[in-house]
């Protein structure tokens, strides 16, 4: 583990954290001394893969399953995740999903499942943390705040995205229930955060960045020239979580390479 470690003594659930962004958020937050709840759905293989490398790592890990989607697995996850480690510190909202159609063919299941995951879940698992750091309060040798919440956004809270309306729509559901939340919470010293990506390397977007010519064809999209790694999300995410942020509430961190500063206009417009 590494020898700087901010989170010391810190409690961390991170949903959706068996790959991708997730997988990379767990590692980072238990390399900076956090045990980590290492949530996943259906691929338990992928899970135990990042408890293993956490181990590996002499951090402290224990993946639990759960559907963020559903209340009764949500209530579960927290309830065991309280056995394991005593209470929690730190949620990062993460899990979320795609389920792409142009807008006139878009089924209502489609747009269900999307909203559901990214946006529900999120009501969810931060309600459920919430109760936790309240029931607690701050504890001053462990943090400065009674609790973090980070909630995994996108640049498309803010840059419409034809033919994903369902994922564009929960993203910038997610900005509003961020802020909102973050406002009502703060006085009880909870700290609520956003992280917005930009394209980072990660399965659920392959096709985007995997052969060359892909590859170059996003970069027109991304003035800095390179392609996000999910341990850039990770380290932001480290860094939010930490008491170094302690005066950060409510605010979206982009992390996109500059995405979000329209590069068709570079040359004029």
């Amino acid at each position: 583990m590494a020898d700087y470690q901010p989170l010391k003594g810190q409690k961390a659930l991170v949903t959706g954290a068996s790959s991708g962004i997730g997988a990379a958020v767990a590692k980072a937050l238990a390399g900076a001394g956090a045990a980590v709840v290492v949530n996943y759905v259906g691929n338990p293989a992928s899970a135990r893969q990042v408890v293993s490398e956490i181990h590996s790592a002499n951090g402290v890990a224990v993946a639990l399953e759960a559907d963020v989607s559903q209340e009764t697995q949500v209530l579960a996850m927290f309830d065991a995740a309280r056995r394991e480690f005593g209470t929690l510190d730190i949620l990062v909202n993460n899990a979320g999903i795609q389920r792409d159609s142009a807008f006139t063919q878009m089924t209502l299941d489609q747009w269900n499942q999307v909203i559901a995951t990214n946006l529900t879940g999120y009501f969810l698992c931060a309600r459920e943390a919430a109760r936790e750091f309240l029931r607690r309060g701050v504890v001053p040798s462990v943090s400065k705040a009674a609790g973090k919440i980070i909630c995994m956004s996108s640049v498309h809270q803010v840059i419409p995205w034809a033919g994903h309306v369902n994922y564009a729509a929960s993203k910038g559901g997610i900005m509003m229930f961020m802020e909102s939340i973050a406002q009502e919470l703060a006085p009880h010293r909870i700290r609520v955060n956003s992280i917005a990506p930009g394209a980072i390397k990660t399965p659920i977007n392959r096709a985007a960045w995997e052969t060359p010519e892909a590859e170059a064809k996003l970069l027109e999209l991304i003035p800095y020239g390179r392609v996000g790694l999910p341990e850039d999300i990770a380290r932001a995410a480290v860094w939010l979580a930490s008491d170094e942020s302690d005066y950060v509430v409510g605010t979206t961190l982009f992390v996109d390479g500059g995405m979000c500063l329209y590069p068709g206009f570079a040359t004029g417009g």
